[in-house]
């Protein structure tokens, strides 16, 4: 077995969300005549939410909207309806990222080179569209690196995060390894996706997840940062990583041994494995 690195997209490899993803939901409403528009205090509340599709059709709980826009009633006119949006919306957030208007996180480009170099697995696991995940992660890692990284997006599974089925599909379609692969993610339903999975997980905040709570992560950081940037700030480490200016791949190798050894960490994955048992249960 190979260690494995696998990285959310949306925030880890890029900051999307404001820069990205939300311009293109308010372009995609005014390109469809749609009353609506989400500042960013809605879409914050919107991020709570799985999927820009689920996002979208978030809309259709709301009656005024639903007559003012003249929503159908029936569900698979709600789906073409939804299809459509959605079509027209990744659309023009890939227009943006092929234009260079969301660089890559800080970090990112070197962990990712440097993890290959050494050998390891590297793969993205997204619930956005895969023609997004994958202009995203060839402008934030560039071409060469992007065409040895598997993408797990979009519908490939039913269930969004933080159900755990993209990670435990990617677990399964590429031989992982549980004890030694690490998801990088950025919000605490991407973090309960992978630990729910039975992943260890390092957490990189933005903007708008800064706030959340992580106390299943490995470990947090404001970012992977870069030796010429500033030094990154470490927000949570319950095993004692202690990292440097930047996270490094050494760091990684420290964070899967620790996490192997901790029964702290142990005792955390089996409490949210009973809860991902339960969410099936129920779903």
């Amino acid at each position: 077995m190979v260690s494995a690195l696998v990285l959310d997209c949306d925030g880890v490899l890029a900051d999307t969300e404001r820069f990205g993803h939300l311009p293109a939901f308010n372009a995609t409403f005014e390109r469809f005549g749609l009353p609506v528009r989400w500042s960013e205090t809605d879409y914050a509340e919107k991020l709570r939410i799985g999927g820009g599709k689920e996002r979208m059709a978030s809309l259709f709980g709301d009656a005024a909207f639903v007559a003012a826009a003249r929503i159908p009633d029936d569900p698979d006119g709600r789906a073409a309806l939804l299809a459509d949006w959605h079509r027209e919306k990744t659309a023009r957030f890939t227009a943006l990222v092929q234009a260079g208007a969301l660089p890559g996180r800080p970090g990112i480009r070197r962990v990712v080179t440097d993890a290959l170099a050494a050998g390891w697995q590297v793969a993205v696991a997204s619930t956005s569209a895969e023609a997004s995940v994958r202009a995203v992660l060839a402008h934030a890692v560039g071409d060469t690196a992007a065409a040895r990284i598997p993408v797990f997006a979009g519908d490939v599974v039913p269930a969004k995060k933080p159900d755990p089925a993209v990670y435990l599909l990617a677990v399964e379609r590429l031989g992982l390894d549980p004890a030694d692969t690490l998801v990088i993610e950025d919000s605490r339903n991407g973090l309960l996706a992978a630990t729910r999975a039975g992943l260890a997980c390092l957490v990189t905040v933005n903007g708008y997840t800064r706030d959340e709570g992580f106390a299943e992560a490995a470990l947090v950081v404001s970012e992977l940062g870069d030796p010429e940037g500033d030094p990154i700030a470490v927000l949570a480490d319950p095993l004692g990583i202690d990292p440097g200016h930047e996270i490094v791949l050494g760091d990684l190798r420290r964070l899967l041994a620790a996490r192997a050894a901790s029964p702290h960490t142990a005792s955390l994955h089996t409490a949210d494995e009973n809860t991902a048992a339960a969410t099936k249960e129920s779903a």
